[in-house]
This record gives C-alpha cells, sequence and structure tokens, in this order.
C-alpha cells in the first residue's frame, strides 16, 4: 500500500511539470511568432531615405515625412496601429508627402500603448506634433486599427488644428459616439478583414456623422493596410498589399485636398 501510495503522488508531480513545461513551450512559440507577425516586412529602404521630394526624420516618439517644397496648408497626422512599428505605414504614406503633404507617424508608447496612460501619451505626442508645426492650417488625423481609435479620441475631443478625420480598419467607434463632428469624415474598411470585420464596422455606423464617406476595399484584409506578417485572426486578402493602399491612400490625399481649400 506504501508504494502504492508513493508512486501516485509522483506520477502527479511528474505530469505538472510536463504540463508546466508544455505550456511554458506554447507561450513562447506563441510570443516569437506574434512578434514576427508584426515585424517590418518588405519596405524598400529608399522610401525611409531622404531625396529630392521629401526629407525624413525619426526620433523616439514619431517618423515624419517633409516635402521638399514648403507652403502646404494641410497635412496628415497618422497613429500606428497596435504592435506595427510606423516604418511598416511608409509604403502607404511617403507617396502623400511626395505629393506635397507633410506626414507625422506617431508611435505608440511600447508599440501597443496598452496602458490608458501610454495613450494618452500617444494623444500628447500627436498635440506636440501639431504645434511643432505652425504653419499648416488644417490636420488630417487618421489612424489603423487601435490607431484608428485614438484618431477618433483626437477628433472627437476637439483636437486643435483637425480638419478631417480618416479611419482605417477600425470598428472604432463604439462607445463614443462621434455623430456630432462637422468636419468631412470616412471610414475606409477591408471586406476579408476579420479583425475590424466590414458586418462590425457598419454596426457602428450610428456613431459617426452623416456626412461620413464609407468606403470598402474589396478583397483587403487587416494587415494589408501596412507592411507587416499575417495578422493573428485575420482574414485572407484576395488582391495585392499595393493594390489596398493605393485605394486607402486616395481617399487621405481626397481628404488632405479638401481640406486645404
Amino acid at each position: 500500500m506504501d508504494a502504492v501510495a508513493t508512486s501516485t503522488p509522483r506520477k502527479r508531480s511528474a505530469a505538472r511539470r510536463w504540463i508546466s513545461r508544455g505550456f511554458l513551450a506554447w507561450a513562447v512559440l506563441s510570443s516569437v511568432w506574434l512578434v514576427n507577425s508584426y515585424r517590418t516586412q518588405g519596405v524598400d529602404s529608399r522610401l525611409l531615405q531622404a531625396d529630392a521630394r521629401a526629407a525624413v526624420r525619426e526620433d523616439a516618439a514619431y517618423l515624419e515625412f517633409q516635402p521638399a517644397a514648403p507652403g502646404a496648408r494641410t497635412a496628415l497626422l497618422f497613429f500606428c496601429g497596435a504592435g506595427v512599428a510606423a516604418q511598416a505605414y511608409a509604403p502607404l504614406l511617403r507617396p502623400v508627402a511626395d505629393a506635397g503633404f507633410p506626414v507625422v507617424i506617431v508611435k505608440l508608447p511600447y508599440r501597443f500603448a496598452p496602458l490608458q496612460s501610454h495613450k494618452a501619451e500617444a494623444l500628447a505626442r500627436a498635440a506636440s506634433a501639431m504645434a511643432a508645426h505652425p504653419g499648416v492650417a488644417g490636420w488630417v488625423v487618421a489612424g489603423h486599427s487601435q490607431g484608428a481609435a485614438l484618431a477618433a479620441r483626437l477628433a472627437g475631443g476637439g483636437g486643435r488644428g483637425a480638419a478631417a478625420l480618416v479611419l482605417i480598419g477600425t470598428t472604432h467607434p463604439k462607445e463614443h459616439s462621434l455623430a456630432a463632428l462637422t468636419m468631412p469624415v470616412a471610414k475606409v474598411y477591408a471586406g476579408n478583414d476579420d479583425v475590424a470585420p466590414a458586418a462590425r464596422v457598419l454596426a457602428n455606423w450610428r456613431l459617426l456623422p452623416p456626412q461620413t464617406e464609407m468606403v470598402q476595399i474589396v478583397g483587403g484584409n487587416h494587415a494589408q493596410f501596412g507592411h507587416y506578417g499575417r495578422q493573428l485572426g485575420d482574414g485572407a486578402a484576395t488582391i495585392t498589399r499595393e493594390a489596398q493602399q493605393e485605394q486607402a491612400r486616395a481617399v487621405l490625399l481626397k481628404a488632405l485636398r479638401r481640406a486645404a481649400l
């Protein structure tokens, strides 16, 4: 009886060790996969270098593309999506600067801005960037995914200098209504985006102002708004990343040109 009683706890202890090891291995592999999925991929290094058309500036808080020709009355303020590096949006946004509009990409604290204090810091970074460009008369405030939620908070909170709002790949606003906004608003969503599904995007229509322009990118998904890996839970795109970003960029340029009038 003693031998049987001793062997049973040992078996249980060994089983617990194997479960703990298995969980640890799963956690490590999942973390590696998650980090790799958000890694910037396929960005031409020339997009991050200054040339005759635009200057490039980067620090811990921003990535900026400044047109060589000064005098633009409107500029783009863009919030990164959670976990996504600012460089991943260079293919989408550098052509905006090449078209003559300054672009400031706001980096999220700790890449994910996990706490409300981090989100507040991202909004403070945006306000500082806008104040640092006194020659800009109006800002098109935009963002992707969680970045779009921050853009909505900035515009909805009466962000000084905001002239238009463009929400990309997001179901926001969710709780706070933007229906009273009088500025132009556009919402860009992708048909195969399973992170911000079209059905949930449209379900929040009542929280947007009546003048909102809804733009669906047929065949696009969530991750292809930037240049990074396959995002967990996302759908499969049936159009190229370049085609999807070209359509999204057209909405941004339209907002910038309209705000300049």
